[in-house]
């Protein structure tokens, strides 16, 4: 077999090709979008011992000096000035850009990928750029639109309702059938249109037939309570009365 090395796209060039599928607006946006970094790739940056002439300088990020002979990094079309390798890096991901394309924004250093995230934003989904000017944002986050699908049944939720799970969005259906927790009261799955109360791990539905002394059944929502081997007591007397219940129940057992 003939082994070959992969090489990563080159990301100053039209990258088209690896966006299949895209609309003829989409690719006219990529073109457009591509066209415009190919004019703001700086280069890579030059591995070398920082010159005499440079001695003392400093280092453009940290500010520590750099002196005659130290490893260092130049970027021509930066200015005369340098960096410890260590130092020339992504400001976002902290990546060390040393023999890869470097970008410029504002006089900080990106990636190409960082880079890029500052003009268009980034499918939750396919993790490649939206170049419609229609999205999908939720959570904080954002879709296309035909990607913005549950994430069990994979059916579309926009317009719908829907519930995020582990940051992915998640249809009704599927989430009160594989993720909705038992009500410690009822026993019957907290749907995802229910209120849920959580204490110590265990979850009851809001409502105060479920979410309520376990003893005098006063509910307990906005109240202080005490929680006693996974049950709910308004106070220490009905959690002690709970237990002289449990006592005398288990002595007329036993008789």
């Amino acid at each position: 077999k003939t082994l070959r090395r992969l090489q990563s796209p080159d990301p100053r060039a039209p990258q088209e090709r690896y966006c299949p599928g895209l609309a003829e607006e989409e690719r006219r946006q990529l073109r457009a979008f591509s066209a415009r970094r190919r004019q703001e790739a700086l280069g890579q940056g030059l591995a070398c011992p920082v010159p005499g002439p440079c001695h003392g300088c400093p280092c453009r990020k940290c500010g520590r000096r750099l002196n005659k002979g130290d490893p260092g990094i130049s970027a021509s079309r930066l200015g005369d000035q340098f960096w410890h390798p260590s130092c020339f890096s992504c400001h976002f991901c902290h990546q060390q850009l040393v023999d890869l394309i470097y970008f410029q924004q504002d006089g900080r250093i990106y990636c190409g990928r960082h880079h890029a995230e500052l003009f268009r934003p980034r499918c939750a989904s396919c993790d490649q750029l939206i170049f419609m000017e229609e999205c999908i944002e939720a959570e904080g986050r954002r879709w296309h639109l035909e990607h913005f699908c549950c994430l069990e049944c994979d059916e579309p939720l926009r317009g719908q309702r829907y519930v995020m799970r582990s940051g992915r969005p998640c249809c009704r259906g599927c989430f009160e059938s594989l993720f909705a927790e038992p009500c410690q009261a009822c026993g019957d799955p907290i749907g995802a249109d229910s209120e849920e109360v959580t204490h110590q791990g265990l979850h009851w539905h809001a409502r105060a037939s479920c979410f309520c002394c376990s003893l005098c059944r006063a509910p307990l929502r906005g109240q202080p309570l005490t929680c006693r081997r996974g049950r709910l007591f308004c106070s220490d007397t009905c959690s002690r009365g709970q237990d002289a219940s449990s006592t005398a129940s288990d002595s007329s057992d036993s008789a």
